[in-house]
Parts: structure tokens; C-alpha cells; sequence
């Protein structure tokens, strides 16, 4: 059986799907066709319901749940992995709800996160990730929300960190950050969507087993990012809520899908979380 499979290349995501796309595991008869873009791409086409297998935000998961289902493994969730609000320099947090933003995504846990913290914000571009950061040093707006490796670099363009939005997720609900999960298309049936979700556990588990090493197809994917960068990267975005949600990543997701419910229903702040 040959299915679509959409991820980025980013090296948490090579990382994972590597010995799944390159057979360096047992597949069982599944055949798997990789398709590399960016998140917000991918968040895209699975409302177009394009790929039958997907990385995507947890932002869009509200919006494609009645045709794609959430799979257990190969997904980003956890403790100090959230994205970050920058500036060229400080800037005072009530200015902030009139300031130009670049958001990675309309449909991304970041623009989630971002209203989360910022509800009153109104003045958002969206954007590619990889481009958030020259726009505001260019000033094409007054500050961005990063993700990504942008964690790790941004300081050395001399940027400044205004908040760190995982952390206010942290403190208002307890919970894990559900950044982004992997999904298979509805008609696909469920002991296959069971094998795809223990053929990406096993997957993650040959690239931990073999790591610190970093496979060429990591490498090649990552174009001129330094190695410390891949690692950390690796290190912030794969866990073991990469090879299984488990009680604490499901009660995490839960809690996000109530966040956007409450987000998205006429005239409320959902205050209760705000505040």
C-alpha cells in the first residue's frame, strides 16, 4: 500500500520519518511517499485534504478533524518548546496589541498562543517562519512570533525576547505545548492508521538509538544549518510524546482544542484563561 506522507525538513521532522522513508525499518507492505514543505503549507493542503498522511499545527487540527485522524506517534509536544515573541528591542506589552505582528501561519500553534497572550491584537501578517525574522529587522513590522530555530539564533541578529509564549501556556494550563501532530485521512482504515502509527514509533526509536549521529538524509535536509543547531533542535522538539501522546500529551491536546473553542466563539476573551 503506497501513501503520501507530508512533513518538514526540519531536522525534528527528518529526524522522526528517516528510517520510515529511507526502509531502514521494517514497513510491513507500507509504502510511503515523502513530500517536504513547510508547515503552514501542509497545514493548507490537509484542509484540501491533499496528502493521506500529514505533519500539521495543532492550530488547524479544529478544522480537518472531521476528515483526518490524529495519530498517537510522530508528533511535537512539550515542556519549553513554545514560540517566541521578539523585537528589535524592548518594547512595553501594552503597545503590543496596536504593534504590527508577523504570525508563522494563520492555522499554526503560534498564532494560538500568540492570541492566547495577546487577545486584543488585532494588526497580524501572516508569514512563512523562515522570513519572520528579517521582516523585523527590516521593519516591515514591530515584532514577530519565531519558531523553529529561531529559538536558538535569534539573539545573534540582535533580536530581543518580549515573551515567551509557551511559557505563558504553561502557567495558565499546566499542560505540555502541542505544537504539531501527525494525521491520516479518514477513509484510510483504522489497522492501517494503527500499523502508520507504530511504524513512526519504531521509526523515531531507530533515530534515538542511533543518535547523537546525525543521518545524511538530517543533513541534507537541514541546507547550511550548523550541526549544534540540528541537535538542538532534535533535542527541544523530539521526546517521548514523540513516540506516544500517553495520558499527559492527550490531556495537552484536549486542553488546546478547549483553548480554540473558547477562542473562536462569538464576543468572548475567554477570560478565565487570559487573566
Amino acid at each position: 500500500m503506497k501513501l503520501t506522507l507530508g512533513f518538514s525538513p526540519c531536522p525534528n521532522d527528518t529526524f522522526i520519518f528517516d528510517a520510515l522513508v529511507n526502509n531502514k525499518i521494517d514497513t510491513g507492505g507500507i509504502d510511503v511517499e515523502p513530500v517536504l514543505e513547510d508547515v503552514q503549507t501542509l497545514n493548507q493542503w490537509a484542509l484540501e485534504k491533499k496528502l493521506d498522511v500529514s505533519k500539521i499545527s495543532y492550530g488547524v487540527l479544529p478544522l480537518v478533524s472531521d476528515f483526518y485522524h490524529l495519530l498517537d506517534s510522530g508528533g511535537a509536544l512539550g515542556m519549553g518548546v513554545g514560540p517566541l515573541l521578539i523585537a528589535k528591542e524592548a518594547m512595553d506589552e501594552s503597545h503590543i496589541d496596536h504593534a504590527r505582528i508577523a504570525i508563522p501561519g494563520k492555522n499554526t500553534t503560534a498564532h494560538v498562543l500568540f492570541s492566547l497572550a495577546f487577545p486584543e491584537a488585532r494588526n497580524k501578517k501572516f508569514m512563512v517562519f523562515n522570513e519572520i525574522e528579517n521582516a523585523v529587522l527590516s521593519g516591515e513590522v514591530d515584532c514577530g512570533v519565531i519558531i523553529h530555530e529561531g529559538r536558538f539564533t535569534y539573539q545573534n541578529k540582535g533580536l530581543t525576547k518580549l515573551r515567551d509564549l509557551g511559557e505563558f501556556w504553561e502557567e495558565k494550563t499546566k499542560c505540555p505545548i502541542p505544537l504539531g501532530g501527525i494525521v491520516v485521512r479518514e477513509g484510510i482504515a483504522e489497522p492501517i492508521r494503527e500499523k502508520l502509527s507504530n511504524l513512526i514509533r519504531k521509526s523515531v526509536e531507530y533515530s534515538f538509538a542511533h543518535y547523537p549521529h546525525l543521518s545524511d538524509y538530517v543533513k541534507n535536509h537541514s541546507q547550511e544549518m550548523e550541526e549544534k543547531v540540528m541537535r538542538q533542535h532534535i533535542d527541544l522538539y523530539v521526546n517521548d510524546y514523540s513516540i506516544s501522546l500517553g495520558e499527559n500529551g492527550r490531556k495537552a491536546v484536549e486542553q488546546f482544542l478547549e483553548v480554540y473553542r473558547e477562542m473562536n466563539r462569538p464576543a468572548t476573551a475567554f477570560a478565565a484563561l487570559k487573566g
